[in-house]
């Protein structure tokens, strides 16, 4: 079972920022989970909300108003730069918040595999947005998909058919054990979000998931 840092260390470290990248693995993590938006400049960079009004202080607007160096000088990373500092056969699950992004994120994606920096087999691409997934798949056959939801499963494994999904990644409240019958009879894997008390880590674990998206790696 992969322990995946949500953000990176999000209940210690400001989120989705390289030191809480580097303290989820410090923390144990197996991996990390993080969020693409598109820069003015049509750059990847590392950051969840459209608006950087939340997490950076003394700054707001739209993301993709902010230039890579503008995002820089705010703290936001790059996906390059995450790429560069991952460990070695370290996890990566990127959620891809906006369509346009797609693109870039699987240039890099392949790239960095091309560089041998990365492995497919390590990386995985998921989305709300589902267009997102069948954008991906449309550029990459082989890059591995994660169909996020919050809400409807049996949608969710219904559009993970359709796309030959690797995992669905549901929210862990909506997990039972026919749930995760339902999902194991087509063999997705099974990513769960965003798991942090010790009880609901203990239940998850016990369903047989493959994955726990945490902002506590330590409790995982």
């Amino acid at each position: 079972m992969l322990n995946i840092g949500h953000r990176g260390a999000k209940g210690h470290v400001a989120e989705n920022t390289i030191d809480s990248f580097l303290k989820a693995f410090e923390l144990g993590a197996d991996g990390i989970e993080l969020d693409v938006h598109l820069s003015a400049d049509g750059e990847a960079i590392v950051i969840h909300d459209e608006t950087v009004d939340r997490t950076i202080k003394n700054a707001a607007g739209f993301v993709k108003d902010f230039t890579v160096a503008e995002c820089q000088k705010l703290g936001i990373p790059t996906l390059v730069e995450v790429f560069h500092m991952l460990p070695e056969n370290a996890f990566l699950n990127i959620e891809i918040k906006d369509v346009k992004a797609t693109e870039i994120v699987v240039e890099e994606i392949e790239k960095f595999e091309r560089l041998g920096e990365i492995d497919y087999k390590n990386v995985l691409v998921s989305s709300f947005d589902w267009e997102v997934l069948k954008e991906t798949k449309r550029l990459n056959q082989v890059i591995r998909l994660g169909v996020l939801t919050e809400g409807n499963l049996e949608e969710a494994v219904e559009f993970a058919k359709k796309i030959e999904a690797y995992s669905v990644n549901p929210w862990f409240k909506l997990l039972t054990p026919e749930s995760v019958s339902l999902i194991r009879e087509h063999k997705f894997q099974i990513h769960t979000f965003t798991v942090n008390s010790l009880e609901d880590i203990t239940f998850v674990k016990n369903l047989g998931v493959d994955a726990i998206i945490s902002d506590f790696p330590e409790r995982v």
